[in-house]
């Protein structure tokens, strides 16, 4: 098995232990999109309590990459997808996280292009 498949397994893993349903072509489709991110510890998680970082995501993944509007709508999105990880999760990766706001939006089709 590839890298790239293990992480996509390992993420797989991970939902199914916190009870996220997700659907592994749409993930892999996510996980593709980060490229060799998902190979760097740092990288490939999220830091949930790091304003920085959320901030980062709402810009660079749900403005820039998704097309969505700035509002209070996405902090909602991205609390709320932070929430479901498990806010004592320390391993809140990246892939599953972008997963969750893709779905929230109904975004996927982004990754079709």
């Amino acid at each position: 098995m590839s890298k790239f498949l293990e992480k996509v397994a390992l993420y797989m893993e991970d939902a199914k232990k916190i009870g996220i349903k997700v659907d592994e072509a749409k993930l892999t489709l996510v996980t593709k999109g980060l490229g060799p991110s998902i190979y760097k510890a740092d990288a490939s998680t999220v830091a949930g309590s790091d304003k920085a970082e959320l901030t980062r995501i709402k810009e660079n993944f749900l403005i820039k990459k998704l097309g969505l509007k700035d509002g209070k709508e996405l902090d909602d999105a991205i609390a709320e997808a932070i929430k479901t990880m498990g806010t004592a999760n320390r391993n809140k990766h990246r892939a599953l996280v972008y997963y969750l706001l893709a779905e929230k939006f109904n975004k996927f089709s982004v990754y079709s292009k």
